[in-house]
């Protein structure tokens, strides 16, 4: 027997921006780890402009999900409708609607409606899933509302670089390196103390302590391991002063010469923390550059020691 939850009651926001703006954060679900908090990672699968499937892991009242998903867009309406192929338990199906409705040249309406059921055997299960599915949900059309609302600054808000190193070594010792993150204080300087667990194979909960010349700093990252395919991304749930939010991904390719490791890096900069952090005369541009060497550095360095890990091995076989 399954209990059957559809949530009629559906959610709106008004956002002062136009509907068009709103409809296009919501169509671009590769970015949405940075403009969703709960968002981790988006993997496209398939996609032809009008029906998208993709694979999305997810923050639900602390539990990382995972699930497969396809997804019909009306660019006319502003419209998104989607479903889970298998849903992620205790979900036993799961989809929704969502829309920007033009209120005024410059506003709109947000609307969000999910539909879903659990299996009637268990209470628990369903308390989960309204309380999950209501945060979830409250949570998407506040990020959706704020990111839009910024639209006219989105370009200078948003930051993505990348910094790259040769390494004469095969791909599975640097990927070792990278997935073994927990070793890091031992081989990185900046690196003071990193506290890793990893309950779900490939799905890794990271709290880092790093120092620089300004100061020593805490982040919480989820990570999301590939070994096949030697790839780690990541999202920060608790980034660095100066980030809204912060993703990335650790990537190592095979050449004919050994391999190239990319250290790529996705932010959101916070202008509020400017002053605080910078100094009252700081401006976003001083940000951007701030954000790109500190960011940068750090990578390189340990891009430096995958570098030696690897290659220091391979000149003892």
């Amino acid at each position: 027997m399954i209990a059957e939850h559809a949530d009629k009651r559906a959610r709106t926001v008004h956002a002062s921006a136009p509907a068009g703006v709103a409809y296009a954060l919501m169509a671009d679900a590769p970015s949405w780890p940075l403009y969703f908090s709960s968002i981790i990672h988006v993997e496209q699968l398939e996609f032809d402009g009008v029906r998208e499937r993709m694979r999305t892991w997810t923050l639900l009242d602390g539990q990382v999900k995972a699930w497969t998903s396809q997804r019909h867009l009306d660019p006319v309406a502003r419209r998104m409708e989607f479903w889970q192929e298998i849903a992620a338990p205790p979900f036993r199906t799961a989809g929704g609607i969502l829309s920007a409705r033009p209120d005024g040249p410059h506003d709109s309406e947000l609307e969000l409606r999910y539909d879903y059921s659990v299996g009637a055997d268990s209470p628990d299960d369903l308390e989960w899933a309204q309380r999950a599915t209501d945060a979830h949900s409250r949570a998407q059309l506040a990020d959706l509302k704020a990111f839009a609302e910024r639209w006219t600054r989105l370009d200078e808000l948003v930051l993505s670089f990348e910094d790259t190193v040769h390494i004469k070594g095969p791909a599975e010792l640097v990927y070792d390196f990278l997935y073994r993150a927990g070793d890091w204080p031992d081989l990185a300087p900046h690196v003071q103390q990193v506290d890793l667990t990893e309950t779900v194979p490939g799905v890794q909960h990271m709290t880092m302590r790093t120092c620089t010349e300004y100061g020593t700093h805490t982040t919480s990252s989820v990570r999301i391991c590939f070994p096949h395919a030697e790839r780690i991304v990541y999202k920060q749930t608790a980034p660095l002063p100066l980030l809204e939010a912060h993703t990335g991904e650790w990537s190592v390719v095979p050449d004919e010469r050994g391999v190239t490791v990319t250290a790529q890096h996705n932010v959101v900069l916070s202008e509020e923390q400017i002053a605080d952090v910078l100094g009252e005369q700081a401006t976003l541009a001083d940000a951007r550059r701030h954000v790109r060497e500190v960011l940068g550095r750090n990578s390189r360095v340990l891009l430096a020691h995958a570098k030696t890990h690897a290659e220091s091995a391979v000149r003892m076989l």
